[in-house]
């Protein structure tokens, strides 16, 4: 019995889900509010230059999933090697952090400091790894842990780091260590460009043809754009049917959400308890601003990303597409991407885009990296709910919400978003095969076999 597939949000997650609906033969539609597909996935045309929305890239950390891409985009699927660098002090510095590195780049004495702290670190906070401050600190020493990750943290999330979870680091952060020095010292750069392992995967036409390939697997005519759900009814234990833009009702069997896990909460009619209430309205999302410039120029870095700690920089990140694809680019002429988080509330989100640009550039004029002249055009996005802000303790408030929601016998939940932690590309795209197996597998036994537990039954 293929029961239907009612998917909320036509982002990489929705569209996912969809994919691997439409492979096992199970009937499906899409529903997303905006009139594109993609979320904040997608790449974009301006002159003939492509740009993404954000530093997206595609890691190879679940070989099935690998593949299964691979699949669908074929030779337009390349595996690019890119390290990125943070900009700190006129240094840039390699990340993950390098020993050798760092010695070239601030000094025997800086480094021999920042070493013992680090070996004092290890010491004192053994058993205190519960913020991402202390991660950091146990992790580099005090002195590496400010200069470069403690400051960035706080100005990408928006929180001191004494009061975010360490997950924000998304299993990024690599550890200094003797062993890692002395290979390094012994191996120069062969040892070095192993411990930076900037390798991942990028479609030749930017990230958004993995969101089109997905969508064309899908079928048009599975995808309801301009379809903004409005209400999420349940009853008995159960989803029971949808609201669309105010007023077209639509009944469903099986359902995937990929909203914002505090949006959905608001969607569900009847209201949810008033501590399931209470607790989705502490989650918050950073929205992300990206100012993209077109440039009279060939080439400016080449690096993958760019990160910026220091405070005097209202970006946190900046990238240069072609250093991706050379298709990205016109012959002869570049573009940089640079990404500004803040909350929906701050002025920034507000600001006007001439603003934004003459403020990003005037930095960048100064850093010398451009002339003003060498500017020839711009353009500016904004992209709502772009990273869920882990707090200490986000885990606890968000596994009682998703254990409310998941009470419902034919809901699930998936995307960064909708699950509200911190996932890739790669991660999305596995959340959704699973979703659709376990789909597969109860409608073999009967829609729902999964029990509801009792405190939720009303």
């Amino acid at each position: 019995m293929n029961r239907h597939v009612t998917i909320l949000g036509g982002g990489s997650a929705g569209l996912a889900a969809g994919y691997y609906a439409k492979k096992n033969g199970l009937p499906f539609a899409i529903y997303e509010a905006r009139g594109r597909v993609g979320g904040n996935a997608i790449t974009l045309e301006h002159g003939g230059f492509l740009f993404d929305s954000g530093a997206h890239r595609f890691h190879d950390k679940d070989r099935e999933i690998t593949t299964e891409v691979r699949g669908l985009l074929g030779d337009d699927f390349r595996q690019i090697r890119v390290p990125s660098r943070i900009y700190y002090q006129g240094h840039l510095i390699d990340f993950p952090l390098s020993p050798l590195d760092l010695l070239n780049k601030l000094g025997l004495i800086a480094v021999a400091g920042a070493t013992f702290e680090l070996l004092a670190a290890r010491i004192k906070t053994k058993n205190r790894q519960g913020t991402f401050q202390d991660f950091a600190m146990r992790t580099y020493g005090k002195k590496i842990a400010e200069s470069f990750l403690i400051n960035y943290s706080e100005k990408l999330w928006g929180k001191p780091s004494s009061e975010l979870s360490p997950q924000i680091s998304g299993q990024r952060m690599k550890g200094l260590d003797l062993k890692t020095f002395l290979k390094e010292v012994l191996n120069g750069n062969t040892a070095k460009t192993e411990h930076l392992d900037g390798a991942f995967y990028y479609p030749r036409l930017g990230i958004g043809t993995l969101v089109e390939k997905l969508a064309q697997a899908c079928g048009r005519e599975t995808i309801l754009l301009n379809a903004a759900v409005t209400r999420v009814f349940h009853d008995c234990g159960r989803i029971t049917g949808i609201e669309v833009n105010g007023e077209n009702r639509k009944p469903v069997d099986w359902i995937i959400s990929t909203l914002p896990l505090p949006r959905l909460v608001q969607l569900l009619l009847p209201l949810s308890p008033e501590e399931i209430r209470n607790l989705s309205d502490q989650f918050r999302f950073r929205n992300l601003i990206v100012v993209a410039l077109f440039i009279n120029k060939g080439s400016i870095t080449d690096d993958g990303s760019i990160y910026f700690p220091e405070s005097q920089f209202p970006f946190t990140r900046v990238y240069e597409p072609k250093n991706r694809s050379r298709q990205m680019s016109p012959p002869g002429k570049t573009s940089l991407c640079i990404e500004i988080p803040c909350f929906p509330d701050d002025e920034l989100w507000k600001a006007e885009d001439k603003k934004l640009v003459q403020d990003i550039s005037a930095h960048l004029v100064k850093l010398g990296w451009i002339r003003a002249e060498d500017i020839m055009d711009d353009q500016v996005i904004r992209l709502p709910w772009a990273y869920p802000v882990l707090e200490v303790g986000f885990e606890r408030k968000t596994q009682r919400v998703r254990h409310y929601l998941e009470s419902f016998c034919n809901l699930r939940l998936s995307g960064r978003n909708g699950r509200f932690l911190y996932a890739h590309l790669h991660d999305v795209i596995r959340f959704a095969k699973d979703i659709i197996e376990e789909f597969v597998s109860e409608s073999k036994t009967g829609l729902g076999s999964r029990g509801r537990p009792q405190e939720w039954v009303t």
